[in-house]
C-alpha cells in the first residue's frame, strides 16, 4: 500500500472526528431529541468510514486529496460558524 494513501486516510480521520461531533452538536441545537442526535452521528461516522476505506483502496490520487481538502474545509467552516 502506498504511503500517500495512509497519510491521506489519517488526515481524513483526523478531520472526520470533529466533523462527527459538530454535526451531532448542530442536530442537538435544531432538534431536542437524543435519538436524532445519535442517528446524525452514526450517519456521519459511517460516511467518513466509507470514504476512508475508499481512500485506502480504490480512489485515484487527485480525487483522494480533493476529498481530504473538502472535509477539512467543511470542518473549518462549521467550527467558525458555530
Amino acid at each position: 500500500m502506498e504511503a500517500w494513501r495512509i497519510v491521506a486516510t489519517a488526515l481524513l480521520a483526523v478531520a472526520g472526528l470533529p466533523l462527527v461531533l459538530v454535526v451531532m452538536a448542530k442536530v442537538r441545537d435544531r432538534v431536542d431529541s437524543s435519538a436524532r442526535v445519535a442517528v446524525g452521528g452514526a450517519v456521519t461516522f459511517t460516511a467518513v468510514a466509507v470514504v476512508a476505506v475508499l481512500t485506502l483502496t480504490v480512489l485515484p490520487g487527485l480525487l483522494t486529496w480533493i476529498v481530504v481538502a473538502v472535509v477539512a474545509a467543511a470542518v473549518g467552516v462549521m467550527m467558525l460558524a458555530s
